[in-house]
């Protein structure tokens, strides 16, 4: 759906005490959340302000975005 939010701390609420930690004290665990965030907001943007973009490019920027969701959550499963 068009702006459909996907953010982690949407996704994930019940963890949110984890996420701020380690995103604060995880260098590796951080720059997967910047990663996931840069590329969410890269296609909120693409959807809403209806920009040209191929329909095959869509799809692979949001399986990226699934594949940094769930190496996010293994981690947080991980360092709970």
């Amino acid at each position: 759906m068009l702006g459909e939010t996907h953010d982690i701390l949407h996704e994930f609420p019940d963890l949110e005490g984890t996420i701020r930690k380690l995103r604060q004290e995880d260098t590796e665990f951080a720059g997967l959340m910047e990663k996931h965030d840069s590329l969410d907001d890269e296609i909120r943007n693409l959807e809403e302000l209806n920009q040209p973009i191929d329909d095959l490019k869509m799809e692979e920027l949001k399986k990226t975005r699934a594949l940094l969701k769930d190496q996010i959550y293994q981690y947080l499963r991980d360092n709970k």
